[in-house]
């Protein structure tokens, strides 16, 4: 984990039990905001800058959370 908030997409997803291609797309399509679920980190990387995200892994999990019980809501009769 890097710091105390941001973690790895790798350290992320294999801690909400997504894969890092359905991370990355929860983030691309909005559902991650950011600032509050993920931020780009330059650290390291030369031009051209492709910054990776860091996700903070709390907050996502709230995100992911809701959606499993507003998905499991609906299916109940």
């Amino acid at each position: 984990m890097l710091g105390d908030i941001w973690s790895s997409s790798e350290f992320t997803a294999k801690n909400l039990g997504i894969t890092e291609i359905k991370l990355s797309f929860l983030r691309e399509n909005g559902i991650f905001k950011p600032g509050i679920h993920w931020k780009s980190s330059p650290l390291g990387q030369k031009k051209p800058w492709k910054p990776k995200a860091l996700y903070n892994l709390e907050m996502c999990r709230k995100i992911i959370n809701k959606f499993d019980f507003e998905e499991n809501d609906s299916i109940a009769a």
